[in-house]
């Protein structure tokens, strides 16, 4: 076979180019220590590294999501415990205007507190978070949530729970409404709530009583009514069911701080209700924590000295001070479920750390060069072009006019 001059030409410089260009991908796989530079240098390895991509980077998501979440919920807590600390000293205002001791004068010192902490309470409950979203609005995250009223405080937000994809299984909701924090709190022991009559002359007072059993609770509004025997002075009281049963109650004597139960419910009253004083007793309901605190300013507002003013005072405070204690409830509830939430969080922060650790490595494994073996082979190669660029020149220098 002939090899023509051209030949020769097209075949070394064609050679000589595959050198260079394998030495110049090593030389580029080293500088980027990327084994896979284009996916036809190794096509599955290719697919598994975009899949593997797109698993770190929602990996990456994810952590930045708890991490706010973290935030939010953080700053929530923060609001709950000023919450609880409030109603604390709240509730320490009403133990001391309930001392039997003080004057109106003195009582009303308390006034300028309790008024400062209606404002701060509403405050906290318009509290906005980083991004200027109002924390307890529910999903109506840019209207004020509570607006004060002359009787407590509107919500304007929903009962919307906002939450955050945390990973690829799991949500966390980073809210809670404000009605659950602030209107859910049921009046009275949470089955039943019992009440003075407004216009009571005696000085009788009701305490929250407890139920006995819970199968003969039958949702009822009970109105119970005093009598003075006006020649003897001995009390009696009749219990009038609402709706009226069919088989009516019938008149009872009474006897200071003995326990009265109707189906299923019990309750005392103490000392000396007048003739025709009522109280009541019906099913619980909720009740904002705005609302109790009007309802305490006002009652300190109101007299209290003598033996009338002061059951009365005793009755509304007594009423104020135990849902101000389940309140308290409400909101220890809430900051529980806050701080199981930051754990969960802490976690799956744990989880997504492994995770990304695993994912490294097989990133690694997958993309990166071993370098040693690089470099053996670009040095190898160095060698090799070398050798094959002079072969080259001398087999282009061939001429028989340099044997004539």
């Amino acid at each position: 076979m002939r090899i023509s001059t051209n030949m020769l030409y097209e075949m070394g410089g064609g050679k000589v180019s595959d050198l260079q260009a394998a030495l110049i991908k090593t030389q580029q796989q080293i500088s980027t220590n990327r084994r896979v530079l284009t996916p036809a240098d190794d096509p599955i390895a290719a697919a598994s590294i975009i899949n593997l991509s797109q698993s770190m980077a929602m990996n990456d998501q994810f952590a930045t999501n708890r991490s706010s979440a973290k935030s939010t919920l953080s700053e929530q807590d923060s609001i709950l415990n000023s919450i609880s600390t409030l109603l604390q000293s709240v509730k320490t205002a009403v133990v001391g205007a309930g001392n039997a001791s003080m004057n109106d004068e003195q009582r009303k010192q308390y006034l300028a507190q309790l008024n400062s902490n209606y404002e701060e309470l509403l405050g906290l409950a318009n509290t906005r978070d980083a991004k200027g979203d109002y924390i307890f609005g529910g999903f109506n995250t840019d209207n004020v949530p509570f607006t004060k009223t002359s009787t407590g405080a509107n919500y304007n937000g929903d009962q919307g729970q906002r939450a955050m994809q945390v990973s690829a299984s799991r949500q966390i909701a980073t809210s809670d409404s404000g009605t659950r924090i602030f209107e859910s709190t049921l009046t009275g022991n949470g089955s039943f709530t019992t009440s003075a009559g407004a216009a009571n002359a005696g000085t009788g007072v009701i305490d929250i009583g407890s139920v006995t059993n819970l199968t003969q609770l039958n949702g009822a509004t009970y109105t119970v009514t005093f009598s003075v025997d006006a020649t003897t002075g001995d009390r009696t009281y009749l219990i009038n069911e609402v709706p009226a049963p069919a088989t009516p109650h019938t008149a009872q004597p009474y006897t200071s701080d003995q326990p009265i139960e109707v189906n299923g419910m019990q309750f005392t009253i103490k000392g000396e209700p007048a003739d025709g004083d009522t109280f009541k007793v019906e099913p619980s309901k909720s009740q904002s924590i705005f609302t109790t605190l009007k309802d305490l300013i006002s009652a300190i507002s109101q007299p209290g000295t003598g033996g009338v003013n002061q059951a009365k005072l005793n009755n509304a405070l007594s009423a104020i001070n135990n849902h101000i204690d389940r309140t308290l409830d409400t909101v220890a509830t809430v900051r529980s479920g806050v701080g199981s939430r930051l754990n969960e969080i802490e976690s799956l922060d744990s989880t997504g750390d492994d995770l990304n650790v695993q994912y490294t490595a097989t990133m690694a494994d997958l993309r990166d060069i071993d370098l040693v073996a690089a470099y053996s082979l670009f040095t190898q190669q160095q060698y090799t072009l070398q050798a094959a660029q002079q072969s080259f020149v001398k087999l282009t220098g061939l001429s028989l006019f340099n044997y004539i």
